[in-house]
């Protein structure tokens, strides 16, 4: 079991030796996100913009238009609130071939607090036209994710989380965009989640089988675009959706999902997420409980949820 930022800095540096048109640049916190070992090895292509991180995605722009690929690299709080004007202006709108990593999302920048914690960059990314957005769980995933990257020609935002998380696919298991994947099959409902509470919503959901609730699980790793497909599977075989995310309740993942069952299938629904609160400093474990995402709150909502007729 790797963290997260070791698996992608090591990634993106193995793609580097293959790729020479790929481009580093980082916020002065390469050591945090890894991208030092990429900066490492290919000094030549690895750029400390320092804590400009507007700067920085405009650099990276501009490299873009000159055939290179550009990763930028800082906390995906910083990512998006400092660099939002960037990100749609000059990536976005021109369709560049830009791809950002957004590091220690969620909560997982734990004892930093609320002014680094990400909860809203879901909502933003998929806002904007031409943003494709991923979600990572496991490390194979995110291997295979960001080699995905790479094969897109225009703007991709990598949702990074600084946890170790325990293996879940093997090194053959392969990652389309637009799709999610069923890690576990069930008959009574379908949690959906993405990122590091995949593991919760496996946790909770193999404890609900000893109480005799069958519960199905999906990794929604593309978070844009979304596999409507899926979601509408899921709901005409399951009858409820529940969503789990270490984001925002406003905008998210849950938001992305109830839209599409609102036009395709409307079943009942509810997301478990970040309330519209601030977050706090603390142990990483025990903000994911503080805050609902732990598998007691899922395995609890479930049982309760389960009990209505619709």
């Amino acid at each position: 079991m790797k963290a997260i930022r070791d698996v992608y800095g090591e990634t993106l540096a193995k793609l580097g030796e293959k790729n020479k048109n790929i481009v580093v640049l980082d916020a002065d916190v390469s050591s945090s996100t890894k991208s030092s070992i990429f900066g490492s090895q290919h000094k030549e292509r690895f750029y400390n913009m320092g804590v400009s991180e507007a700067n920085m995605l405009g650099a990276a722009a501009g490299l873009s238009t000159m055939g290179k690929i550009p990763f930028v690299n800082t906390f995906a709080v910083f990512m998006i609130n400092r660099g939002a004007d960037v990100i749609r202006n000059s990536i976005c709108y021109s369709n560049l071939n830009v791809k950002i990593a957004g590091a220690y999302s969620g909560m997982s920048d734990s004892y930093d607090g609320a002014t680094h914690h990400s909860f809203e960059d879901i909502a933003y990314m998929r806002a904007i036209p031409n943003m494709t957005i991923f979600s990572v769980c496991d490390e194979k995933q995110t291997e295979k994710i960001v080699e995905k990257a790479i094969e897109i020609n225009g703007p991709v935002y990598l949702r990074l989380s600084r946890a170790a998380m325990p293996n879940l696919y093997d090194a053959n298991e392969e990652f389309e965009v637009g799709k999610g994947k069923i890690v576990k099959e069930g008959n009574d409902l379908t949690i959906i989640s993405t990122g590091y509470l995949v593991h919760k919503a496996l946790e909770a959901a193999k404890e609900l089988e000893e109480e005799n609730i069958s519960v199905r699980v999906v990794d929604m790793y593309s978070i844009k675009p979304i596999d409507k497909e899926l979601i509408v599977k899921c709901a005409k075989e399951t009858k409820k959706i529940v969503t789990l995310e270490e984001h925002s309740i406003i905008g998210g993942l849950g938001s992305s999902v109830s839209e599409v069952l609102i036009e395709e299938y409307p079943v009942p629904m509810k997301i478990l997420g970040i309330r519209d609160t601030f977050t706090e400093s603390g142990d990483y474990e025990e903000l994911i409980n503080k805050y609902g995402l732990g598998k007691n709150t899922v395995k609890n909502t479930i049982k309760d949820f389960i009990k209505i007729k619709r």
